[in-house]
């Protein structure tokens, strides 16, 4: 198949998105409201690729370019998402759109790129990191949504329900800002850093006040004690990020947060609720996404090597000895840490 590759403003008119939403596959991280968030936030120069024949649409590729002088310059498909794999469109093949990403790699000097999300490839069986995913259809009743989940989870409902917390949807700058601070006690529980605020400034800018995602808070008198941010595009939604209070975990705050969501996204006609990636090794968050009664798939994220002209092993760098380190820290230099690590970092 002879595909003409042509690269693509995804900021100039609405063409990207549109072509996005074209794809049964599509979810928000192919949008270009992500696109605006990582640009803004990390300078990462966007290489959007359209591939045709005789003018027919074939596949799409959202590309950032990373480029640092500590972890080197690569194609990444794309940072900090979950999974946004190529969208293949009729009889397209994986391998012929690998072929044209590895010359684009070749001739802006790229170590490798990464595919984040599912390609069928031949011969490359095992070479690729793996993830859980999970997906929850929303098309369902308020009764059957709560049928199908597990009885600990219908039970940290009703309790969360009976306890003293509130729990709101929000689009405000506020609850972000509330979230936030919260978030960045969880991940220095977690050991890592948190991700700079003006990230999460660039989330609300380009998302969340335009209507394409919402924070939920489960609230104790005046403290947020569970959060999360959700994202939305046309009928798909992705639950992204999640925070809560240690102290607070025997509300069920967690809980209630999801549930409220999960009511606020079906009530407003979507479909489909991406519960995000899951590392193979963290065990207990597998369990809280089961329960919700999801389907779980595996995400295989594919690392193909410029200079040895071939896919190669990863390996997933969530776990390792900085986690020791960060569980340590004061937050503030978890802060100041996370701000100088992630432009460096995909």
């Amino acid at each position: 198949m002879d595909l003409e590759t042509t690269l693509i403003d995804p900021f100039v008119g609405p063409t990207w998105d549109r072509m996005v939403l074209s794809h049964p596959q599509a979810n928000f991280f192919h949008s270009v409201a992500w696109a605006r968030v990582l640009a803004k936030s990390y300078g990462h120069t966007p290489l959007y690729l359209r591939f045709s024949q005789k003018g027919a649409l074939r596949a799409i590729v959202p590309l950032m370019e990373v480029n640092s002088y500590f972890t080197g310059r690569r194609g990444v498909c794309l940072p900090f998402s979950d999974c946004c794999s190529p969208l293949l469109f009729d009889d397209c093949k994986a391998s012929i759109v690998t072929a044209k990403l590895s010359a684009l790699a070749l001739e802006r000097s790229w170590k490798h790129f990464e595919i984040r999300g599912e390609t069928e490839q031949e011969g490359v069986v095992g070479k690729a990191v793996e993830y859980y995913g999970h997906t929850l259809d929303l098309r369902q009743s308020r009764t059957g949504l709560l049928a199908s989940f597990s009885g600990p989870v219908r039970r940290a409902i009703r309790k969360a329900e009976e306890s003293k917390l509130r729990v709101e949807v929000s689009r405000s700058r506020k609850s972000l800002v509330e979230f936030y601070q919260l978030h960045v006690r969880t991940r220095r529980r977690h050991g890592l850093p948190p991700q700079p605020f003006s990230f999460f400034r660039n989330i609300y800018d380009e998302v969340i006040r335009t209507g394409s995602g919402f924070v939920v808070r489960a609230v104790l008198e005046s403290r947020s004690v569970a959060a999360a941010i959700f994202f939305q595009f046309g009928r798909t939604a992705i639950y992204k990020f999640g925070a809560s209070e240690r102290a607070a975990q025997k509300l069920r705050g967690n809980n209630l947060v999801m549930w409220e969501a999960i009511r606020f996204l079906a009530h407003g006609g979507c479909e489909i609720l991406h519960l995000g990636r899951t590392s193979l090794t963290n065990v207990g968050l597998r369990r809280f996404k089961l329960g919700w009664g999801a389907v779980e798939e595996l995400i295989r994220y594919r690392k193909w090597d410029t200079a040895a002209g071939k896919w190669v092993d990863g390996r997933d760098h969530v776990t390792g000895l900085h986690n020791a380190f960060f569980a340590k820290m004061p937050i503030a230099i978890n802060r100041f840490s996370g701000a100088l690590l992630y432009p460096h970092l995909d």
